[in-house]
């Protein structure tokens, strides 16, 4: 149980490899509010030379998601397997969570679009953050959007893409903001994302997306692996890696309770 504070951190840091520009939502290629519909639209850039490709990529659409899942992580000779993860979700507005291990819950937290909030259970104690401080924390950027983007499976980044090409049975389509590049593959049968692989300076992210089951009309990503890559200035590396399963997946039009308190005897940190 001493690592359940690591697990409460992958919900709210699992993005935190390569990040460090703010997001910005595009409104030419890849549209952001379509996402409601179900559906991201992606087109090539124009170029006189290329044949344009243009296609959607099948995202699930919902008000409010709840998963019971298990989450395994390894960061050098640290780890841990199968701990407990229940998450609820109201699109574009909150996430909720409990985390723990052999019955005993270990964290339980809230992320709105503007705060974070992690209750540390054992030792009675809680951290409140904004994400503007979480970002200065972790020294990257975070938001809401991106890290809604990795849970239901669809691209995290919305940067206009650069390239796209079709090869084999996926399409490849490359983004590059500043020095931050993102390479995602999406599945030419199915319209969704199967990985992302994204670069900056001497950090690395791998991301993907697998286990696919019907979810009512959607399909919905049952397996998420991301593996972290970082480089020190001693020369080092550092890797960590994170396995998502979930168990049971539900998404609902039904109004979902999200119960959550601070003990008043529980100190700040």
């Amino acid at each position: 149980m001493k690592y359940w504070i690591v697990v409460a951190s992958i919900i709210v840091g699992i993005t935190s490899g390569c990040k460090r520009h703010k997001m910005q939502k595009s409104s030419t290629e890849i549209r952001v509010d379509t996402l409601q519909k179900g559906e991201v639209s992606v087109s090539s850039p124009e170029k006189k030379t290329d044949e344009k490709i243009q296609f959607s990529i099948k995202d699930v659409d919902f008000s409010y998601l709840t998963t019971r899942s298990k989450v395994g992580f390894k960061a050098g000779k640290s780890g841990i397997d199968n701990a407990d993860l229940t998450l609820r979700m109201k699109k574009d507005s909150l996430i909720w969570f409990t985390a723990g291990q052999f019955g005993i819950t270990g964290a339980r937290g809230i992320i709105t679009r503007d705060s974070v909030t992690i209750v540390n259970v054992l030792d009675r104690s809680y951290t409140q953050l904004s994400f503007q401080q979480l970002s200065a924390r972790f020294g990257i950027e975070l938001d809401f959007d991106l890290l809604q983007a990795i849970i239901i499976g669809t691209m995290p980044w919305k940067y206009e893409p650069t390239s796209i090409a079709k090869e084999k049975e996926s399409y490849l389509v490359h983004q590059q903001k500043g020095t931050l590049g993102i390479d995602n593959q999406i599945d030419a049968g199915n319209n969704k994302l199967t990985s992302v692989k994204a670069s900056q300076g001497n950090r690395t992210l791998a991301l993907a997306f697998s286990d696919f089951n019907a979810l009512q009309s959607f399909l919905f990503p049952f397996t998420s692996q991301l593996q972290l890559q970082a480089q020190g200035p001693d020369g080092t590396t550092a890797q960590t890696s994170i396995e998502l399963r979930h168990k049971k997946v539900d998404i609902t039009e039904e109004k979902q309770s999200f119960p959550f308190s601070i003990p008043s005897k529980y100190t700040r940190k």
